[in-house]
């Protein structure tokens, strides 16, 4: 049996669509596949009572039949990592409980996947980074990354450095236009050069670069005011807190945005109305609009999401939104299955003679 990790030098890069697209090829290829997250850490409890939601969406599109308390043995949330500075969760134990759920999960497979939690550090207060259970349960790494600037060559050198001899190679994930020839045609060979291995090199896919409005409400738990679709994309927002002058030529110079914005600034929420760029408006503090501008937003019909959070903790929430991306459906996962046929050595990785 082979078993992979896919691990990643930051949160939200794709991890558990690559995982899960990853599975699906072998499962074409007539490999039993199994996967486990041994630490979920997508959770939206502080106590970890709401379980991560990538081991669902992979039991359900890989048809695992796995137990969940198998597939994440492990709830890694602020009260259990508190637990562990305090000495109340035993490394030994949790190492054991690893190993018996993977067991458990992996046996008839001739594949298990693992996802790791986070960022591949994660969970080093238990000895249990994903390069530790790497080693703990015998696991090629495949270690996800993005490119945006040169400096990141650094994060990505230090990370090979981390995982060490287990490093299957580099998997560069939604790799934006600009800098793509020179990943391909730069970094890979050096990279390559310092005996790093690059699996490949992904794209930025404009389908999966935001948010529905629809997910973006759900995530920050808001109330739509109007009637109107939900599913355009949003890929980044806009704080409403200039004149509405000046906010009417910032937005008018952008596209696929939400306004952020108190509910009481009726100036802000009307020059966002009459940009063609913004997909929708998010008002917080709880404050609703007046009838005038819940007019006009149905009139063009832009959803109008209301919040009861400040402006700057929904902002900071948004943008942890953006960054997951779509990680959690099936259409992720099905366009990542495409750019890895097209982009990626998968046969090589998928390998298990």
């Amino acid at each position: 049996m082979k078993t992979i990790l896919v691990t990643a030098t930051d949160e939200s890069t794709g991890k558990t669509a690559i995982t899960i697209a990853l599975g699906r090829h072998a499962k074409e290829r007539g490999l039993s596949v199994g996967y486990m997250k041994p630490k979920g850490t997508r959770l939206q409890s502080r106590v970890g009572k709401t379980l991560d939601q990538d081991p669902l969406l992979a039991r359900e599109l890989l048809d695992t039949g796995s137990e969940m308390h198998e597939m994440e043995p492990i709830v890694y949330s602020p009260t259990f990592v508190e637990g562990a500075m305090e000495g109340r969760e035993r490394p030994d134990e949790l190492h054991d409980r690893v190993r018996e759920s993977f067991d458990a999960v992996a046996e008839g497979r001739d594949l298990m996947l693992l996802e790791g939690g986070g960022r591949l550090w994660t969970g080093g207060i238990v000895d249990l980074t994903d390069p530790d259970v790497a080693e703990l349960l015998d696991a090629d790494v495949v270690l996800v990354a993005e490119y945006e600037r040169p400096a990141d060559v650094d994060d990505i050198l230090a990370a090979a450095e981390y995982v060490g001899d287990r490093l299957a190679g580099v998997l560069f994930n939604r790799v934006a236009d600009a800098v793509y020839d020179t990943v391909e045609s730069e970094l890979v060979p050096f990279l390559e050069s310092r005996g790093v291995p690059v699996l490949g090199v992904l794209p930025r896919e404009a389908d999966l670069a935001g948010v529905t409005v629809a997910d973006l409400a759900d995530e920050l738990g808001a109330d739509v005011l109007t009637d109107a679709e939900t599913d355009d994309l949003v890929e980044r927002f806009l704080v409403g807190a200039m004149s509405a002058d000046e906010a009417l030529r910032f937005f008018r110079r952008t596209k696929s945005a939400a306004v952020v914005t108190g509910g009481d600034r009726a100036d802000i929420q009307t020059a966002a109305l009459e940009a063609p760029g913004v997909k929708c408006l998010v008002l917080t503090g709880g404050h609703r609009p007046s009838a005038t501008v819940i007019g006009k937003a149905e009139e063009r019909g832009m959803p109008v999401l209301l919040v009861t959070g400040d402006t700057l903790t929904t902002i900071e929430r948004a943008e942890e939104v953006i960054r997951g991306g779509r990680t959690r459906d099936a259409h992720t996962v099905d366009v990542m299955y495409r750019l890895l046929s097209e982009h990626a050595d998968v046969e090589s990785l998928l390998d298990v003679d």
